[in-house]
């Protein structure tokens, strides 16, 4: 299966990376990560050139890592530093050492071209250092089904009225058109239900009892981060759409690590901008959130598994469709453009084009 390779991609959150080697599992290639002595994460190719075993089955020496076969040993950069038995150390023997930026408590991976990395194009929300919001993360969710499927999901606020009719939607938005926006390098999608009952979670968390305005907004950051900014507010205040910050706030944000063709791993967390000090609130939050994406799980696996079944007839596409079929076409020309390489304008061109 082919993927956008030249991307930064979650490897997990900075919590899950210690001293002991940890393999992880990104676009169907398998990295042995830990945290070298000096606090950064190291990520390495998880296969020793020698006879192939994963080098996550060796042992870690101070910052190296020893192969647990015949004790090939590498350091942080994947050169060959030890060959047991012999002096000399044979050119072929290394293994592919990747760049990773760790920043707000989570580590990315860059899959592509090392000399391309650029980690200021790294994922970011200024709310994440803003003292006005808090930050809490999440779990991760292990979904049996193709990352394309899941990224389209988080772009779609039409789906919410009936796979969440309990905790994020009800009935009142079935109806509400959504907008949609591709103009940019980010694909947004939105939609506003004006005096309408809150749903189950601003219920339950925002404390609403009488009729709210409320919103969906999502945004799709190519290749796979989701980021979902979803809030309520009194309807009496007729929030105009640019102070959504008046009302009870809060950004889902998904990360999405494409492990292979049918499997899927969603690290997700939240930003708020209420009860910022209060643990219970961040426990409550994660248990509605929870709820509402096994609901999700639950849709996007059984459509995984139509997907693997022969096809009477072609899928049909509808109105609301219109983002997610612009995200497919981009992933699919970002694939395109990684085919080839563009070696620049000729000095001395052997063909003059007039188009």
């Amino acid at each position: 299966m082919e993927y956008v390779r030249n991307a930064w991609y979650v490897a997990g959150f900075a919590s899950e990376f210690g001293e002991d080697l940890r393999r992880v599992t990104i676009l169907e290639e398998h990295l042995v990560m830990f945290r070298a002595s000096d606090g950064r994460v190291v990520a390495l190719e998880d296969r020793c050139p020698h006879r192939l075993l994963p080098l996550s089955m060796g042992r870690r020496i101070g910052d190296t890592v020893q192969c647990g076969y015949h004790g090939m040993t590498f350091d942080t950069a994947g050169r060959c530093v030890r060959v047991p038995g012999q002096e000399n150390l044979p050119a072929a023997a290394f293994v592919d050492a990747y760049p990773v930026h760790e920043r707000h408590g989570i580590v990315w991976v860059w899959m592509g071209e090392p000399e391309k990395a650029d980690p200021d194009t790294v994922f970011d929300l200024p709310e994440f250092s803003d003292p006005r919001w808090c930050t809490h993360q999440g779990g991760a969710l292990h979904l049996k089904a193709h990352y394309l499927n899941v990224a389209e999901n988080l772009v779609d606020p039409a789906h919410v009225s009936f796979v969440h009719p309990t905790t994020l939607g009800n009935a009142a938005s079935e109806n509400v058109p959504v907008h949609v926006s591709t103009s940019g390098p980010v694909i947004t999608a939105w939609r506003w239900i004006r005096d309408a009952p809150p749903v189950g979670f601003f219920q339950k968390f925002g404390g609403f009892s009488g009729n709210v305005d409320r919103w969906h907004y999502y945004y799709l950051h190519l290749p796979c981060t989701a980021v979902i900014d979803f809030g309520s507010a009194d309807a009496a205040l007729a929030l105009p759409e640019e102070e959504r910050d008046r009302g009870v706030r809060v950004f889902a944000i998904h990360l999405l690590t494409p492990v292979g063709p049918d499997h899927t791993i969603d690290r997700w967390l939240h930003i708020r901008n209420t009860a910022i000090e209060d643990d219970a609130a961040s426990e409550q939050i994660d248990t509605l959130l929870a709820a509402a994406f096994a609901e999700d799980k639950a849709v996007l696996e059984a459509i995984q598994r139509e997907e693997a079944r022969p096809l009477k007839r072609r899928p049909i596409r509808i109105a609301i469709d219109k983002a997610p079929n612009v995200y497919r076409k981009r992933i699919r020309d970002l694939i395109e453009a990684e085919r080839t390489r563009d070696l620049g304008a000729p000095v001395k061109p052997a063909y003059v084009h007039h188009d």
